[in-house]
């Protein structure tokens, strides 16, 4: 059993594998909720990866001996990257690149994930990280446009408002969703221009608001980050 670890600034995210095989996950977890976790069902292999905490703080607090790896920069991967500042390359943007190329290998791939940022990376049949954009997430849009006026509301996410909102709030649920709906077809469509049997993989939080609403074929894989760190976490056990 392998154990992968997603820790964000605020929760964590585990995803416990045999094998390949995503066998159960859980979400939203603390950081001495994550420990517990782990204690609870303790696994073979580690990956850990994290914002807020180094792996030394995460062995330290789990406080039991056994094989830790830690996604970094300088972790080795089963794909390559052709990025000219490695350093600055976050983990969920790579992680969901290897799992989009280990589910689809030896396709050109667009991985779309949708959390507070919205990220649209190409990684080619050649299993190479070519880089890609990164844009305002949903929220961030809806937060930016209450923070930076005085009179417009904070508003929440709805799948498929109208285009022409009638109020003040539709019109903010129009432009975010119909906004963010439009930037999405149009740079999958710019990608595919330079590659037309390009694969387009969504993913992340607010995926789900947007999946249906898509120019098929779009394939919705809500797990692909942890698929990522299990492949990672697999190939650097198998270099041991």
């Amino acid at each position: 059993m392998n154990v992968v670890i997603d820790s964000g600034n605020t929760y964590s995210k585990i995803g416990w594998f045999n094998g390949p095989q995503l066998i159960r996950y859980t979400t939203r977890l603390t950081f001495d909720e994550l420990i517990k976790n782990v204690r609870a069902d303790l696994p073979e292999n580690i990956l850990f990866s994290s914002v807020s905490y180094s792996v030394e703080d995460f062995k330290a607090a789990l406080g039991i001996e056994c094989n830790v790896f830690d996604l970094s920069a300088e972790t080795l991967l089963p794909i390559q990257k052709n990025y000219d500042t490695p350093q600055t390359l976050g983990a969920d943007r790579i992680a969901a690149s290897v799992g989009a190329n280990f589910l689809y290998p030896n396709e050109d791939l667009v991985v779309i994930d949708m959390g507070t940022c919205i990220t649209y990376d190409l990684i080619d049949r050649n299993a190479t990280f070519q880089g890609g954009l990164i844009s305002p997430g949903v929220k961030m849009r809806f937060n930016a446009m209450h923070s930076f006026t005085r009179r417009l509301p904070l508003v929440d996410p709805e799948p498929a408002p109208e285009l022409i909102g009638k109020s003040t709030r539709a019109a903010m649920q129009s432009g975010v969703m119909n906004g963010v709906l439009a930037e999405m077809q149009g740079i999958i469509e710019m990608y595919r221009h330079k590659s037309p049997d390009l694969r387009v993989l969504l993913c992340g939080g607010d995926a789900a608001f947007f999946e249906s609403s898509l120019k098929p074929p779009i394939f919705a894989v809500p797990e692909l980050v942890l698929i990522g760190l299990n492949r990672i976490l697999t190939y650097n056990v198998s270099l041991q």
